[in-house]
């Protein structure tokens, strides 16, 4: 964690508006498969947990953000409204219908696309939250959660080894974040087979990636650099011996004199939702930046420019955050608690 860094005032604000999102159930961008006039329902009909914040993985994410900031500031002005408001949607009945959309055990094959990779990524990103918060209500919130988190679980194990190219997208399909995050849940939860299940299917699709076109980035309406989130992901899976030697295969444009390096994506329309995307970006670039640049040695010179893009992408994406911006502001808060508080590092 990056304790130094936290402003409290800022992160309250960002539990305030991610409380609203999840008590906002419309606008809503449902995506749901219609067999018929009985299939139509309403979002809160259809998932009581996760019906708010506009669609289903920003309420899981927005979620997230809660847990992290209760763990972080659990005498925050926001802590007694999010502790009421968690203990209430978190509860079995609720989990159980979406348990129930995925099909019995998760195995309706019409929704075996569903949220994949992104939203159960999140998911497992929300569990491990509660998994390292070793407090009764913590952990009675996971455990109204575990049969989802098995769901999420099994739909990575059934899908990675099927899985023959990476998806190298700038949207929620992207394989390599998602992968970064499941990682991080089998690691935090000590799940050996799904860590070395994730490790096999990265070190296969990017070890002998070399060269990447980071100069193609960014395509219009990225919210993840397909090239960072890469490099983001192998630091996880190689040694400190390793990964620096693999970095400069992959990326041998960062400056070895800790120049200035990268300009933040520029967003012109924060009320788009797809061009709000961009904001975004420029804080997921943040934190693949940093996490990229503890993975080398304290004297490698590429880390004083890694680190810099790091600074100038987060102040842009940071600045973009605003209430009035629904478009932005029912998921960018939960990247920058991401950011600020240093999730993705080790």
């Amino acid at each position: 964690m990056k304790d130094s860094t936290l402003d409290p005032v800022f992160l309250e604000r960002m539990a305030r508006i991610a409380l609203a999102n999840l008590d906002r159930e419309y606008p809503n961008h449902l995506q749901h498969l219609l067999d018929g006039d009985a299939d139509a329902a309403a979002p809160r009909e259809l998932h009581p947990v996760f019906c708010g914040a506009y669609d289903w993985h920003s309420a899981v994410h927005n979620y997230w953000l809660l847990v992290r900031l209760l763990r972080l500031m659990p005498e925050g002005a926001f802590a007694q409204a999010a502790r009421y408001f968690i203990a209430l949607r978190l509860n079995a009945a609720d989990v159980a219908q979406e348990c129930r959309y995925f099909g019995d055990s998760g195995s309706d094959p019409r929704r075996a696309s569903w949220e994949r990779p992104y939203g159960l990524a999140w998911l497992l990103q929300l569990t491990a939250e509660l998994y390292e918060w070793n407090t009764p209500e913590a952990q009675r919130w996971r455990t109204a959660l575990s049969p989802l988190e098995a769901i999420a679980r099994d739909r990575f194990r059934i899908w990675l080894p099927k899985l023959f190219y990476p998806i190298r997208s700038g949207e929620h399909s992207q394989s390599a974040f998602a992968l970064g995050l499941v990682h991080d849940w089998a690691r935090i939860t000590g799940d050996a087979p799904m860590q070395e299940l994730v490790r096999g299917k990265g070190v296969e699709f990017h070890l002998f990636d070399v060269d990447g076109p980071l100069a193609y980035e960014p395509s219009g309406q990225d919210f993840l650099s397909p090239v960072l989130a890469e490099a983001d992901l192998m630091r996880r899976l190689q040694s400190e011996a390793e990964y620096p030697r693999w970095l400069t295969k992959f990326l041998p444009q960062i400056p070895a004199d800790g120049g200035r390096w990268l300009e933040p994506a520029v967003s012109r329309d924060p009320s788009d939702g797809k061009l709000a995307h961009l904001d975004g970006l420029n804080l997921s670039r943040a934190w693949m930046l940093q996490g990229i640049a503890a993975a080398l040695p304290a004297s490698d010179a590429r880390r004083a420019s890694l680190e810099g893009a790091a600074r100038e992408h987060a102040e842009s994406g940071l600045a973009a955050i605003r209430e009035e911006n629904y478009a932005g502001s029912h998921w960018l808060p939960s990247f920058a608690v991401y950011h600020l508080t240093g999730r993705g590092l080790a």
